[in-house]
This record gives structure tokens, C-alpha cells and sequence, in this order.
């Protein structure tokens, strides 16, 4: 019988086509996924904190420091199916926050802010918005989100969304963020179901749920994120590190 219990899952795999050995990168001395799981500790609101992994350097990586890695399968075509895979042999867990392991500085405010969602117990699916930047809005690569008046999400696309009949209309508008929490029989389910047709026309995951008629609650938050996707960007986290003082 699953509790009230919250996890926190970081997958990281090494194999990556843009930047192999990804989680393994040194940020100001520690390995990324180090800087990942310290985060996910100071938010507070995690029962535990796994490493989701198919690498065995990442899970001595990962135990060196004192964290707990949990191997699971190759074939993990998503870092959603890794983390399904944990919560598949954990029924006494009921809340599953996947943490992107490429995020050395994910806000620990804004993991409370996504876990503090499944408060509600109709929730069954949650993420972050925040508000979208003017230089944003043209640009496929940040995803908008457009929200119901209760939070929950009515779309995500990679267009500029609600379009403004009129110039004076005025909408808040949202940059998403992708860190999600779910319900375990939720992510269950998504990660057995098949791709949709909105999810692979705009090449975004969460339009599954959507698609699904599974309900997305947004949490809104300010922090903007600033994430490794090539080796180029460890010195901008870097830079950003010694702006907050956090080295």
C-alpha cells in the first residue's frame, strides 16, 4: 500500500551524443550529479534521494559521495522510464519527483514548490512555469505552457501560446520547466503508454498526459533555469556559481 512517501530520482546515463560522460563533468571540483543530489537535499521535502543509473562509474561516482545510486535497465529509451523503473519495485512510495540530472543548479526552493503540489491529494501529475521572458517568445526551444485559472495545464507547445487577437490583449504568459512529480500509478501508466500525436508533432513528453486526459498541475515559480547540455556550458554554470557565491 503506497504512503505519503515523496522520492526524489535523478536519472543520469553516460552515453550521450552531445556530451559523453555528462553527469561525471567536474563543476567547480565535484562531478554534476553531486551538485544535482546536494540540491535535492537542501529543498528538505524528499523521504530519499536516488541516482537512477545504468553505469557503473556513475553509481561509484555516486556512493563516493555518499548518495545512493539504483541500476536499472540500458534500454531506458526516457529519463522517465528510469524513473519508472524505480517506483515499479517501490509500492510503498507515492510521490515521484524526476529531477533532470543535467541541472547543477536546480533551485531547492523550486523542488519545494513541485513536491509541496501533492499537498493536494487530487493531484496526480505536477511541474514547473515561470514567467516567459520578451526574448523568448519566438524561440522553439523554450516550451510555453498555457494554464487553467486552477493551475492545471491546458497546453504546452513550442509556439508562441495563447496568440493575441488584439495588441492590447494582455495574458500572463509561461516559460515550462521540465521537472515533474507524479502520483506512482501515474507514471506507471505513462510509461507504458505509446507515444501521441500532439507529444510527436511538437516533440514534447508531457502532451502524453495531456493527450491522456492526465491533469498537469503548474507550480509557478521565478527561478530560471541554466542547465549542462554541452561541455561548453559547465563554464556558464560556473559563472554563475561565483555570481551567487556558491563556490
Amino acid at each position: 500500500m503506497a504512503t505519503s512517501r515523496t522520492v526524489a530520482v535523478i536519472p543520469a546515463r553516460h552515453a550521450s551524443t552531445r556530451f559523453p560522460g555528462k553527469p561525471l563533468a567536474l563543476i567547480a571540483g565535484r562531478p554534476m550529479v553531486e551538485h544535482v543530489w546536494r540540491r535535492c537535499q537542501e529543498a528538505g521535502v524528499f523521504d530519499e534521494i536516488c541516482v537512477a543509473t545504468d553505469d557503473e562509474r556513475i553509481r561509484a561516482t555516486v556512493e563516493s559521495f555518499g548518495g545512493r545510486a539504483v541500476m536499472t535497465s540500458p534500454h531506458c529509451a526516457t529519463g522517465t522510464d528510469r524513473v519508472a523503473e524505480v517506483a515499479r519495485a517501490r509500492t510503498d512510495v507515492d510521490v515521484w519527483v524526476n529531477v533532470q540530472g543535467d541541472e547543477p543548479l536546480v533551485d531547492p526552493e523550486a523542488l519545494k514548490s513541485l513536491a509541496g503540489l501533492f499537498a493536494d491529494p487530487s493531484v496526480r501529475m505536477g511541474t514547473l512555469v515561470r514567467p516567459l521572458e520578451t526574448d523568448e517568445a519566438d524561440s522553439p526551444h523554450v516550451v510555453k505552457a498555457v494554464l487553467a485559472l486552477n493551475g492545471d495545464a491546458l497546453y504546452f507547445s513550442r509556439s508562441l501560446v495563447p496568440h493575441a487577437r488584439e495588441p492590447a490583449a494582455r495574458v500572463p504568459r509561461w516559460g515550462h520547466i521540465g521537472l515533474y512529480g507524479y502520483r506512482r500509478d501515474v507514471l506507471l501508466k505513462l510509461a507504458e503508454l505509446a507515444p501521441t500525436p500532439l507529444e510527436e508533432t511538437e516533440k514534447l513528453e508531457q502532451l502524453r498526459a495531456l493527450e491522456h486526459g492526465i491533469a498537469i498541475r503548474c507550480a509557478r515559480v521565478s527561478w530560471r533555469t541554466v542547465a549542462v547540455d554541452i561541455p561548453e556550458d559547465v563554464a556558464k554554470v560556473e559563472a554563475v556559481m561565483r555570481q551567487k557565491g556558491l563556490l
